[in-house]
């Protein structure tokens, strides 16, 4: 599985690839990182999408990730890749708007990372 992570805070890096050494060692999973939304975009024209899950941030500055979202939505309507929403913010408003717009689940900081890998290694 190949997962982009895309946050404005760079420490997420490591602390990705910390929590998932194993599941990387044994090629489980696979990362990559954008620190924008608009970086995640560059990356994804690259790619075939479809073949990636996105793990997003809500608050960034510059492009959200609800923006990110909208976008990547519209551009890959017929088979969508999977995207996660992550905020520390867990209000209403951003959880309606991201399932609203398509997003597969919303998640909140801190990270139970534990709870992540159940989902991503279902």
């Amino acid at each position: 599985m190949h997962i982009l992570v895309v946050d404005d805070e760079k420490d997420v890096k490591d602390l990705f690839l910390q929590k998932f050494r194993k599941e990387i060692r044994q090629g489980v999973v696979s990362f990559e990182f954008a620190f924008s939304g608009e970086e995640a975009l560059v990356y994804l024209e690259g790619q075939n999408p479809e073949s990636v899950l996105i793990l997003s941030d809500i608050n960034m500055p510059g492009m959200s990730g609800l923006d990110l979202l909208q976008h990547i939505r519209k551009e890959h309507p017929q088979t969508p890749p999977e995207i996660l929403m992550i905020t520390a913010y867990g209000d209403e408003e951003n959880r309606n708007k991201a399932l609203q717009w398509g997003a597969n689940d919303f998640l909140t900081k801190p990270l139970d990372f534990n709870a992540l890998k159940g989902k991503l290694l279902k």
